[in-house]
């Protein structure tokens, strides 16, 4: 009877410790101060605990939403260590860009560091990186290939449905305001010209960018590729429409004379794969509603 009662009491301890890891490894929570980190997370079904600038992330990402239950841990640059500390995540996962966060970050739960828009890199491959990357951590492997497929899918559906040819269509330059006078223009190794290789687009600019795929420049610079569609991704920087509507030099350069322009809503410029789905959707959706971008009519 002693050794049936010492076995039932070691099987429910072994059971209870099973419990507890099941129940560990369900609650493991991922935290992350970078959006791109938390659009991919998020796209892939990871459980996570903290984002940070929500608000921010809401006007400049938009997509995938954050869940409510998802707290808010403050500036991306200054997070609130205090509000992190409540619920440590398993670990915070941080891009090169926060990597002097790390010693603070670290006394809360262990840091992991993920890169993307490495210089001298394929944007496209580094995307599906890190989808992969993220998709083993938080054990979510089968949903990051999936993400992957989904995207490939979504960007052969796009080019090979799309009713004008590539030549057919006039070469874009694609920009975000800084200011009313100042604009970033994306070319090689940013997300948006990585999409437009997959949707078989040209990009207009043909100048170097740095290592995040954009150079900042005033908008006189435009004026210097007249038979290009200006695509512009919101936000706008607030009173910069109403200024551009009084520009004498906005109102010159030939894309604004001519109505060759395109605005979308706001598209993470630095994300990933989630990022990029939405930018090819939404660009294609507004190419084929603005006939102004074709080559013929520019003539």
């Amino acid at each position: 009877m002693r050794h049936t009662s010492l076995f039932c009491l070691l099987a429910r301890c072994g059971l209870f410790a099973a419990c507890l890891l099941s129940i560990s490894n369900a609650q493991a929570q991922w935290a992350t101060v970078d959006w791109t980190i938390a659009e991919t997370l998020l796209a892939i079904d990871a459980p996570v605990s903290s984002v940070a600038q929500q608000s921010d992330y809401r006007a400049w990402v938009g997509e995938p939403r954050i869940p409510d239950n998802v707290s808010d841990m403050g500036l991306r640059t200054q997070p609130n260590l205090e509000l992190l500390a409540q619920v440590p995540p398993e670990q915070t996962l941080i891009s090169p860009m926060f990597a002097g966060l790390t010693p603070r970050l670290e006394k809360i739960a262990p840091v992991t560091l993920f890169s993307l828009y490495s210089p001298g890199t394929d944007t496209w491959q580094e995307m599906q990186t890190l989808t992969r990357q993220l998709g083993e951590l938080t054990e979510r492997q089968p949903q990051a290939e999936q993400l992957i497929e989904e995207t490939q899918a979504l960007m052969a559906t796009l080019r090979e449905s799309r009713p004008l040819s590539q030549s057919e269509i006039a070469p874009l330059l694609m920009v975000q305001f800084m200011d009313a006078r100042h604009v970033r223009v994306f070319g090689e190794n940013s997300l948006y010209n990585a999409v437009l290789e997959q949707l078989d687009l040209s990009n207009a600019w043909d100048q170097a960018t740095n290592a995040w795929g954009f150079a900042l420049v005033g908008i006189e610079t435009l004026a210097r590729y007249p038979e290009a569609t200006l695509v512009i991704i919101d936000p706008l920087p607030a009173g910069a429409e109403e200024k551009l509507a009084k520009s004498g030099l906005w109102q010159q350069l030939p894309s604004v004379r001519h109505d060759r322009i395109v605005r979308l809503p706001p598209v993470w410029s630095f994300g990933a794969l989630p990022s990029a789905q939405r930018f090819a959707r939404k660009l294609t959706t507004a190419l084929e509603a603005a006939p102004s971008v074709s080559h013929q009519g520019n003539e």
